[in-house]
């Protein structure tokens, strides 16, 4: 008996070791539906706009520099003078800026997948410290200037999500903006051409600017002021926060509650990389016109590296479902060998107590019973609320159980006790899906009561004398 004991329990192992089969299936459709909704995303971001990335505004002026450069004539050996032609930029940082963005969400769907888009109303201000146009002169002697055009530059990842033509307000002018950026990295953007008499005189000049922009999930600024101070408002109640800075931590700067969020970022020059990272992705050589730490006026020339670096400093807020369907799903089947596990072992123990053999078949078709619940989770899902498709596929399959294990155990009684202990199951489940946060230490806690149940049930159980003695099985 003891054998025949052994060869039970191996043959319920090897049937756990089976059903994991259907349930790795039943993930890997879950990865293929997420797969189709990021198709979907991409799809809706291909026909009207993508996530959005905003630099800007910066003040760039171009120059000509014509000079002379001593040279050895080969042929001569004499020293003679060449001219020399050099085109550089000014890169004219804001001193400051600041952004308040206003931002509405809504949803778009493709086929069954929803993603999120939204509208923002951004009002953006600040100033720029304009240089002395005649302190670029070359290092060497004979140096000319030939100014070019200034313009400002915005760039903007996907000019689609703009519904209008904005304007910039400029030493109290308005001028519109124009396609393309002029940047080498942000090319998709706008530029707005300024008169160059309004720079000749140097000094302190405001602007500001308001721009509608509409996107697809999230939305990313670039800090390129000395001093940043951007702003954002939703009602939508799940953002998640990227990129190389948080939000401020004062509770006036940070509020986050079921009526949405209202967060605020402080940043400074001295904490990103960003305008070194703009002068050595547009390989090229330009002028730093910030101010230096006495708040006087300074350029400096700056021959950018040969190659263009990665990415530039950014941050920004995601519009996103926190946790869908698909995840919640995928999380649920990750239990599902566990349920498959504590189910077998409650069928064991029956048998041991009660001297009721129960056929490895009939573990089996229970087995799948509880498989098929996640994927009946999965495709409810798509369709309706997650916790309606909980209830139903939790309510099909116990329904099922609860009706099969009366026959199979010859007591409705019995198969209506294992149709509560899985109905408590399923509600801690559902506890631990809910409960992110939580779940590791209500599955510790599941766990070590399911483990005390068993040995304090079994604790007068001889298991050396099991199938032997069968009364004193029965009186334990």
């Amino acid at each position: 008996m003891q054998r025949s004991l052994f060869l039970k329990a191996l043959s319920i192992i090897v049937l756990m070791l089976l059903i994991a089969l259907p349930l790795m299936m039943i993930e890997g459709t879950i990865r293929s539906r997420i797969h189709f909704r990021e198709e979907a995303v991409r799809s809706i971001a291909e026909d009207s706009v993508s996530n959005q990335t905003l630099l800007g505004p910066l003040l760039i002026i171009p120059y000509t520099e014509n000079y002379q450069e001593e040279e050895i004539e080969e042929a001569s050996k004499q020293k003679v003078l060449r001219a020399r032609k050099l085109k550089r930029q000014i890169f004219v940082f804001p001193d400051q800026l600041t952004l308040n963005a206003t931002v509405d969400t809504d949803q778009r769907y493709r086929g069954m997948h929803k993603v999120l888009v939204y509208s923002g109303q951004h009002v953006i201000s600040g100033d720029y410290e304009i240089p002395k146009l005649d302190s670029i002169a070359h290092e060497k002697n004979n140096s000319t200037i030939t100014l070019g055009e200034p313009y400002i530059s915005l760039g903007l990842s996907d000019t689609r999500g703009l519904k209008n033509v904005p304007k910039i307000s400029f030493a109290k002018t308005d001028y519109e903006f124009m396609q393309n950026s002029k940047l080498d990295r942000f090319a998709h953007g706008l530029h707005a051409p300024v008169p160059l008499n309004n720079l000749q005189q140097g000094g302190k000049m405001d602007f500001d600017l308001k721009l509608t922009i509409d996107g697809i999930e999230q939305m990313a600024f670039v800090p390129i002021a000395k001093n940043n101070q951007f702003t954002v408002s939703s009602k939508w109640q799940h953002p998640q926060f990227f990129g190389r800075f948080l939000p401020s931590a004062k509770p006036t700067e940070r509020k986050i509650d079921a009526n949405g969020f209202s967060v605020v970022w402080n940043i400074s020059s001295l904490s990103s990389n960003a305008q070194q990272q703009i002068f050595e992705s547009e390989c090229c050589t330009a002028a730093s016109a910030n101010r230096n730490n006495s708040g006087n006026a300074s350029a400096a020339n700056y021959i950018a590296a040969a190659a263009a670096v990665g990415q530039i400093d950014s941050f920004g807020v995601a519009f996103i479902e926190p946790v869908n369907a698909y995840s919640q799903s995928d999380r649920a089947t990750k239990y599902g060998l566990l349920f498959v596990a504590l189910s077998f072992a409650a069928f064991f123990l029956f048998e041991i107590l009660k001297q009721l053999p129960i056929h490895p078949v009939q573990y089996a078709l229970v087995g799948l019973a509880l498989v098929l619940f996640f994927l009946l989770l999965l495709s409810l899902s798509e369709h309706i609320a997650f916790w309606k498709a909980y209830l139903t596929a939790s309510v099909a399959c116990i329904s099922l159980i609860a009706v099969y294990l009366s026959n199979a155990l010859k007591s409705w009684q019995r198969g209506l006790g294992f149709g509560v202990a899985l109905s408590v199951l399923y509600g801690v489940l559902f506890g631990l899906l809910q409960s992110e946060n939580n779940a590791l230490i209500m599955g510790s806690a599941l766990l070590f009561a399911v483990l005390a149940a068993i040995m304090l049930i079994t604790r007068k159980v001889d298991w050396y004398q099991i199938g032997k003695t069968p009364s004193n099985v029965s009186q334990a």
